[in-house]
């Protein structure tokens, strides 16, 4: 998000000939203002700090009556006023390295409520007239709609993030809590066998080996959810390293072969779609250790036209139960879910079925088309964050 407001702040500067430009925001305590993007002025992270010293020593805080009254502040030769002001001394420097005249604060609202403001430095010479105003306030308002779209996208994070953690939970009870109630009651048989004195070999075996098949299967699920907890790779090793480490791991911990095809130019991706069909995988793949007792798995990643992007999970495993193919079950577990709400979010699909010509197994397909690269590239330049398609963007 900063880098997008600093290039947003440049944008400004450089239309209007400006001296300098900052785009501040509500912290996440919302106990302050910070310095989210600027231009034309060196970074000063303890800004608002000083800015509070000021105002305690006097100074008129006109971000403030931005901010509180929701309408724009002008200010006449602003810098000459507080220049030799020493109740603005804790900011005499770091404002006395641009050349400026005017100020104005223009707030920016979310929703009809504040979120920050942008401060406009002018040249000397400039003046703050109806154009220049309109101008600034049309840019305050795309600087808003960043800063909306900046904190949507965290709470929907967060959001995927306590889903991650419910389903996390489940399958440890699911699987792993059960298993290992399993072990425990072994192991007290085990006990009351050997107290009768002559203990047959052939049950101690038997126990034995419930016991040791029990542990490994507790100990693979552990992997597996470890491995599903760890940062995503993709970002900074690209997406096809990252789906090799999964599918070595997958393999490692299951002995269920895992054969890997990704196409060129698939590590172009961007990051956050990287990690959604990522995700869609490590989900497909899972199931298929869950549920499918497979004893070979097709992972197909590749780029479609340069347009679309086609992901494919084929196993050998004994198929779903009934059910219309490609169509959602009402009784589809979280997994299934995450993976379909994943590909929607870029305006993508998601099928489930059987293998094709009538041969043993499931399939997992997902086709994403990629985001527009002239509309992506035009939000960019304006300093915005590109979306992804809309949801009937699906071929």
């Amino acid at each position: 998000m900063p880098a997008t407001l600093d290039a947003l702040a440049r944008e400004v500067l450089r239309a209007d000939a400006l001296a300098g430009v900052q785009i501040l925001s509500m912290d996440e305590a919302g106990s302050g203002l910070r310095i989210m993007g600027q231009a034309g002025f060196p970074h000063c992270p303890d800004f608002f700090d000083r800015l509070l010293q000021c105002g305690r020593q006097g100074a008129r805080l006109t971000i403030f009556e931005a901010f509180e009254r929701l309408e724009p502040v002008v200010v006449p030769d602003r810098w000459a006023s507080l220049r030799d002001d020493p109740a603005w001394a804790p900011l005499h420097e770091y404002l006395g390295q641009s050349d400026w005249s005017w100020f104005a604060s223009v707030p920016l609202t979310i929703r009809g409520r504040p979120a920050g403001v942008l401060n406009a430095y002018l040249s000397p010479g400039q003046v703050v007239g109806n154009q220049t105003l309109e101008f600034l306030t049309a840019m305050a308002e795309q600087a808003a709609v960043a800063l909306d779209h900046a904190a949507l996208l965290q709470a929907e994070r967060e959001l995927a993030r306590r889903e991650e953690r419910q389903r996390l939970a489940r399958d440890l009870h699911d699987s792993i809590v059960q298993q290992a109630f399993s072990i425990g009651m072994q192991a007290k048989v085990l006990g009351i066998v050997a107290a009768r004195g002559e203990v047959p070999t052939d049950r101690v075996r038997s126990i034995a080996q419930e016991i040791g098949v029990l542990s490994q299967t507790v100990l693979a699920d552990l992997r597996a959810m470890v491995h599903e907890l760890r940062p995503l790779s993709s970002t900074s090793l690209g997406l096809e390293e990252a789906l090799r480490a999964l599918a070595e791991s997958t393999t490692n911990r299951t002995g269920m072969r895992v054969g890997l095809q990704v196409g060129a130019g698939v590590d172009t991706l961007p990051t956050d779609m990287a990690e959604d069909v990522y995700r869609i995988v490590a989900e497909a793949l899972h199931n298929v250790v869950k549920h499918a007792e497979a004893g070979r798995v097709t992972v197909r990643v590749a780029l479609r036209h340069g347009s679309t992007v086609s992901l494919t999970v084929t196993d050998d495993g004994h198929g779903m139960p009934g059910g219309a193919p490609g169509t959602p079950d009402r009784r589809e577990g979280y997994g299934l879910t995450s993976m379909r709400e994943r590909a929607a979010r870029w305006g993508g699909s998601l099928t489930v079925g059987p293998r094709t010509r009538g041969a043993a197994g499931t399939s997992v397909r997902a086709v994403v088309p990629l985001p527009d690269p002239r509309a992506a590239a035009d939000l960019t330049r304006a300093g915005l964050p590109a979306p992804g398609p809309a949801p009937d963007g699906a071929p």
